[in-house]
């Protein structure tokens, strides 16, 4: 195995143009468990750790650009009000050292299903920016980049520079259902993010079907409820049974597996109690947000 160690962005890409088959690796959480298991073995490891370009953020007037390799303790201290749905998915990851040396374009790279930060991603409309020496620089939208499982739309010679995700402007959240509280791959999850701007819902579900998805007849459901019944405006409690009919439209979604970790049914079930919850809970945020700008004004 050759260990390619590029010093800037450039570099990198001539590199991965070189050796297409070269496996990126920067926190290497996920890379150096396949590779010590056995599971893979690279021709070529192509180390991104000296790109300082990865590890920074930039926090505009609509969008944060978070690069690829910026850790999740990061995203946790300085992102929090910008980016809360990946906020919380981050505290969900693992352990404190993983957390200090994992990052999102990690996540998106392996395209694991049961990738933490991939429901709130998905959630908040995401669009990941990819790059190669040949063709110059693409944003792939989150919706189109898982292709399969463990499988994204990058090219052989691309490799992920960064990820463009909205500033929230509304509330966001996330849940997880684990054998346990830390260390653990999820048995499922689930992202759900208010945009009260469009006056739209989004939902993103983790280790329940191939590939990370969204619940689209959920999410048309929901906007469909919300603006018939005046809620945006009103700010009034959504009734139970939509949030139910919310609920089953998410489990309706699932196409999960049966495996050590958890039945297709269990997958099914937990999933439409985490939906259920979070509606309740980003809806609640939102309507204290409510009455607290009509007490300002």
């Amino acid at each position: 195995m050759d260990f390619l160690r590029p010093a800037s962005w450039e570099e990198a890409l001539a590199a991965k143009a070189e050796h297409p088959t070269a496996v990126p690796i920067a926190g290497g959480t996920d890379v150096m468990v396949e590779i010590n298991f056995d599971h893979r073995r690279p021709e070529y490891l192509l180390d991104l750790n000296r790109v300082g370009d990865l590890y920074e953020w930039e926090v505009g007037e609509e969008s944060v650009r978070l690069g690829a390799s910026v850790p999740y303790t990061k995203i946790m201290d300085n992102l929090r009000a910008e980016l809360p749905g990946l906020a919380l998915a981050s505290h969900t990851v693992a352990s404190p050292q993983i957390r200090n040396r994992g990052g999102v374009g990690g996540n998106l790279g392996t395209a694991s299903p049961a990738g933490d930060a991939h429901p709130a991603l998905l959630a908040a409309g995401a669009e990941v920016e990819v790059a190669s020496a040949a063709r110059g620089t693409r944003l792939i939208p989150i919706d189109d980049f898982y292709t399969g499982v463990k499988r994204n739309a990058l090219q052989p010679d691309e490799l992920i520079r960064a990820v463009h995700i909205k500033k929230a402007d509304g509330p966001q959240q996330y849940s997880k259902v684990g054998t346990r509280n830390a260390m653990v791959i999820a048995v499922c999850a689930f992202g759900l993010a208010l945009h009260p701007e469009t006056r739209t819902v989004r939902t993103g579900i983790g280790s329940a079907a191939p590939t990370p998805v969204r619940a689209r007849a959920a999410e048309e459901f929901l906007n469909a409820a919300l603006e018939e019944g005046g809620f945006w405006d009103n700010g009034k409690i959504i009734t139970p049974s939509v949030a139910k009919q919310f609920a089953d439209l998410c489990s309706a979604a699932c196409n999960p597996i049966d495996d050590v970790r958890g039945t297709a049914s269990y997958r099914r079930h937990a999933v439409g109690v985490m939906a259920r919850r979070t509606l309740t809970w980003t809806w609640e945020s939102y309507r204290g947000t409510r009455r607290a700008a009509k007490g300002a004004a």
